[in-house]
């Protein structure tokens, strides 16, 4: 917004889900799937393209479980253990998600958002990696 002249800068402040994710990034985490690949969303219409998860026992803001993308894996999973390489932030959204994949592995940004397009095409969202 500008007002003779003058530009108002707003200062990106890191959403409460972004500040709890950070501390996971590069952490061996476990995974408990509640929607593995191919799992229908049971509210909107669509299909899991990848294991979706959460984080047992990390609460995050919304008050569920701080959930994770399960990445590198083309099988339906129950529970794997992964490395935290990034971060799915939502800019419109509080409620961000972990991006996990098995130990070693390792995807571009590009490739991240291309896998996980099925969920987040309705959010503005981007990778985070620091």
């Amino acid at each position: 917004m500008k007002h003779d002249g003058e530009i108002n800068i707003i200062k990106f402040m890191d959403s409460k889900s972004l500040e709890l994710a950070r501390k996971y990034l590069g952490v061996k985490v476990e995974v408990t799937m509640d929607r593995p690949l191919g799992t229908k969303h049971p509210k909107h219409d669509f299909v899991y393209e990848v294991n979706y998860g959460f984080i047992e026992g990390v609460k995050a803001p919304d008050g569920e479980y701080l959930d994770a993308y399960y990445l590198g894996v083309a099988e339906p999973l129950e529970k794997s253990e992964g490395q935290v390489i990034a971060i799915i932030h939502r800019k419109n959204n509080d409620d961000d998600k972990l991006v996990v994949v098995p130990e070693g592995m390792e995807f571009t940004d590009e490739e991240i958002m291309k896998q996980v397009h099925f969920q987040e095409q309705w959010f503005e969202s981007e990778v985070v990696r620091k």
